[in-house]
């Protein structure tokens, strides 16, 4: 069987006119452990809603922002989340947002708003939104681990984010 060969570059070799890698066209690519080069992430959730930067902030801890994705590894960067305190809900949210615990027990069903659980640690809401939005599986307990969320500007991985900050998001 013949492989199809990757044209890189039309002018690299003067002689056949073009340069031939040995990539195979018909196989797919999956990320290997050793592949993997994580970066950190730093973004300010000052007045952003938490819907909208969870699903971001979950598709950078899965890599699902880089070329070289691969849904069963764990490809993705750190992601550091700072002023969790000051994240904005849009209309009633506030007051009208539930967020439900049952433990098993008959009648054990715990119900709080956002407001009250923003009072007790604003942490747990971004928390909450980014591990709803990543898969349910074993994967998703090691993303979780790569997510550093902060209510304050202070932080301890300033040395980590050296070359990496990256806020667009």
């Amino acid at each position: 069987m013949e492989k199809k060969q990757l044209k890189t570059s039309p002018t690299a070799n003067k002689a056949e006119g073009s340069v031939t890698s040995s990539v195979d066209m018909n196989k797919a690519y999956f990320m290997k452990k050793e592949a993997r080069e994580p970066k950190w992430v730093l973004i300010d959730a000052a007045g952003k809603v938490p819907g909208r930067m969870a699903t971001k902030i979950a598709d950078i801890l899965r890599g699902k922002d880089r070329a070289t994705f691969t849904p069963h590894t764990d490809g993705g960067d750190y992601v550091v989340v700072i002023n969790t305190d000051l994240i904005a809900f849009t209309g009633n949210k506030l007051k009208g947002k539930t967020y439900d615990t049952y433990s098993g027990w008959i009648g054990n069903l715990k119900t709080l708003t956002a407001e009250q659980i923003m009072a007790k640690d604003s942490t747990r809401i971004m928390e909450l939104a980014v591990k709803r939005m990543l898969p349910k599986n074993t994967l998703s307990s090691s993303l979780m681990k790569k997510l550093k969320l902060y209510k304050g500007t202070e932080h301890p991985h300033k040395a980590q984010l050296e070359g990496f900050k990256r806020d667009n998001i």
